[in-house]
């Protein structure tokens, strides 16, 4: 039988889930990273969860937990270590041309350094304003900017200058819009 302590936790984890395993996956670029990520953040906030009654906004905090975990999973030596050649995703024939899409702009995300990548995922993909993702960060909103500027610059040189326009991608909150 669960305390009310686990109930909570267990709540609160299972309504959040998909959004924190998407932003770590969009950090790290790979499901099962994304996986041991957030499992690693949970398992701090599980030990943390009874002494959280005074944070102003749990979800922005559980939020920067996983971005964090997911930064330090990158620094780690082993993290860099793949089992496998290419990644399982390759350019397929489809009548839209969004797979396609889809994959040049996964492709030149990657090559974007770390903190570069990660500032334009949490601004465009997880539609976050620049204060929200220079607190997530733990650095100035000018840092979220100019960081923001070189990423979108490196990549409208890899997709092309008008790519990044005409590609079929929206953002969160254009979604919630329609």
């Amino acid at each position: 039988m669960r305390t009310a302590f686990e109930s909570e936790y267990v709540e609160y984890v299972q309504s959040r889930l998909p959004a924190l395993r998407r932003t770590a996956y969009l950090v790290l670029g790979d499901g099962h990273r994304a996986d041991d990520a957030v499992q690693d953040a949970l398992t701090v906030l599980y030990r943390r969860w009874g002494r959280l009654g005074d944070v102003a906004n749990l979800d922005a905090y559980v939020h920067t937990m996983v971005v964090r975990a997911c930064l330090a999973y990158r620094r780690r030596g082993w993290s860099r270590v793949l089992l496998r050649g290419d990644p399982p995703d390759s350019v397929v024939d489809s009548d839209s041309g969004r797979v396609d899409e889809r994959l040049m702009v996964r492709e030149a995300l990657n090559r974007l350094p770390v903190r570069q990548r990660v500032v334009v995922m949490l601004r465009f993909l997880c539609d976050l304003p620049v204060a929200d993702v220079a607190q997530v960060l733990g650095c100035s909103e000018g840092t979220v900017k100019s960081r923001t500027h070189h990423g979108l610059r490196a990549l409208r040189a890899a997709l092309g200058d008008g790519a990044l326009s005409s590609l079929s991608v929206t953002t969160a909150h254009q979604r919630r819009q329609a």
